[in-house]
């Protein structure tokens, strides 16, 4: 009978054991094998399931014959994984089948990380506004007060009071398109590109600010055409992004380059491809902080960033470009040795 009722449970996609009323696993699929154990029949269930929610909810369930829910926590040595736990009991229906409970295990750990990143999405934007928020405000105050005759001390706060502005503005302008990007993320863009037309106008865009950073900029190509398919106003502001940073962050080493080449098959995204490599000569990046740089609001260097006026969207945004592109960003950096931002284009759009 076991065996029968194994074979049926192993139907359901999700991790079922039945507990007997004599308080026994006696049935269970593979996902609940998997997840529990793979030698778990025949044995009381409080030696399997040990968290006291769940013991008390297939209790109760088997005593009042009513449904029950509880949460259950396990680590896979990786993280820890949350489930929701139901308890439904099953009578006895005259066709052989035996009384007791099933109990179903729903993983929500996807859903709760999920919810974790809206929310800290909305703390972080909350900070960032804040900030600048507070400190024009307190400007204001200051220039209502003591500063209310004082016209060099009034310029000096208006000055700081039109930076933060601009802060702000870089932020809701960097939100809004991090917004549209993931939008668009799962539609493939249209029409062909030359990327070369695109690095030659980013860094038209940049001339000016690395004269004054005294950093040189050199474009290097080794293909005479580098066409690709995208869109051309997405991946203008992906190599923006990253050749301003460049200046930005490492510009101590007096030069940002791009260099453009052809790889005749990427074994990852199984296609010929152009990649485009944005390096400098700056004090790099420590190694730890390298598998987190895409992520939102996430800043290697937290105060020299807002002292510079980032927004900790930009890689993010970068991010989701390449990814709409089906192409790969790759990001390689030791201190002290600068840094170089990859991005892996295939000729051809998935």
């Amino acid at each position: 009978m076991s065996d029968k009722l194994s074979n049926l449970l192993n139907a359901i996609p999700i991790p079922v054991v039945f507990v007997s009323k004599t308080e026994r696993i006696i049935a269970e699929n593979e996902e609940a094998r998997q997840l529990l154990g793979p030698n778990i029949r025949s044995r009381h269930y409080a030696t399997i399931l040990r968290q006291p929610m769940v013991l008390e909810s297939i209790e109760a369930c088997l005593e009042e014959q009513s449904a029950q829910n509880a949460n259950y926590t396990i680590n896979d040595r990786q993280k820890d994984n949350s489930f929701r736990v139901s308890c439904r009991f099953v009578s006895d229906t005259g066709y052989d089948f035996p009384t007791g409970v099933i109990v179903s295990f729903q993983n929500m750990t996807e859903f709760e990380e999920v919810d974790q990143i809206r929310r800290d999405f909305v703390a972080n934007v909350s900070h960032e506004l804040r900030s600048p928020l507070t400190a024009i405000s307190g400007f204001i105050e200051t220039l209502k007060g003591a500063a209310q005759m004082d016209p060099s001390a009034q310029e000096g706060f208006l000055d700081l009071m039109a930076w933060e502005t601009a802060r702000m503005e870089r932020l809701v302008s960097d939100l809004l398109s991090l917004s549209r990007v993931e939008n668009q993320e799962r539609v493939s863009p249209e029409g062909s590109v030359n990327l070369l037309s695109i690095l030659s106008s980013a860094i038209d865009n940049f001339i000016g600010l690395a004269a004054e950073a005294q950093v040189e900029l050199k474009l290097h190509s080794e293909v005479l055409s580098a066409d690709v398919r995208g869109d051309a106003d997405q991946l203008q502001q992906v190599f923006c992004n990253l050749i301003e940073n460049g200046i930005r962050y490492g510009g101590s080493g007096g030069l940002v380059g791009v260099n453009v080449e052809a790889v005749s098959y990427d074994p990852v995204l199984k296609s010929p491809c152009i990649q485009t490599t944005v390096f400098d000569k700056g004090p790099g990046i420590d190694s730890e902080h390298l598998p987190r740089l895409t992520e939102r609001f996430y800043r290697a260097d937290n105060h020299r960033s807002r002292h510079l006026g980032g927004t900790g969207l930009g890689l993010a945004i970068v991010k989701h470009i390449v990814s709409r592109h089906c192409g790969r960003l790759l990001v390689e950096s030791e201190l002290g040795c600068g840094a170089r931002f990859k991005v892996v284009l295939p000729k051809q759009v998935c």
